[in-house]
């Protein structure tokens, strides 16, 4: 894992938008020819979900695009994530907040919201409340893109 980009995506219970984040710019980066450079995780801010697999929602779009996330089980994130990873990318100003009080305080500027990356300032709106998945996966898309640019242009990748 050494040398690899770390990057930890973040939403309230780790079973629909971090999940799909996680997935998604797995595959993108697949694509890319750049899985090596790369280690990529998704966890929770809360304990609501722990365990469970994603929604069935995020699975239903993973499975048309053809993205595995076999094996992905909600897990939350611990204090000790702050030090493991580069990049910590909540998907709303909740999570964010959330972060800052679980990890202290972001000393190193790895704490982002998705859509930063997307010039944008909104967050991702949770489709466990909205239903709308498909909404939520065109904002994850849009983010993801906009990060993977983003470390392009700073050459990091």
């Amino acid at each position: 894992m050494q040398n690899r980009i770390k990057i930890l995506f973040v939403c309230h219970g780790n079973i629909c938008r971090s999940p799909m984040a996680e997935f998604v710019f797995k595959d993108m980066v697949k694509k890319a020819g750049m899985t090596d450079s790369f280690y990529i995780a998704s966890a929770a801010t809360s304990t609501e979900e722990l365990g469970n697999p994603p929604h069935p929602g995020t699975r239903e779009i993973l499975n048309r695009l053809g993205i595995s996330f076999q094996g992905k089980y909600a897990v939350q994130v611990k204090p000790s994530d702050y030090e493991k990873y580069d990049y910590i990318i909540g998907m709303d100003s909740a999570n964010i907040r959330n972060l800052k009080r679980m990890l202290g305080e972001d000393k190193e500027n790895k704490i982002y919201k998705l859509l930063e990356f997307a010039g944008l300032s909104r967050d991702v709106d949770d489709p466990w409340y909205t239903g709308r998945f498909e909404a939520t996966y065109q904002d994850i898309l849009a983010g993801c893109e906009g990060f993977l640019n983003y470390l392009r242009k700073k050459n990091i990748v």
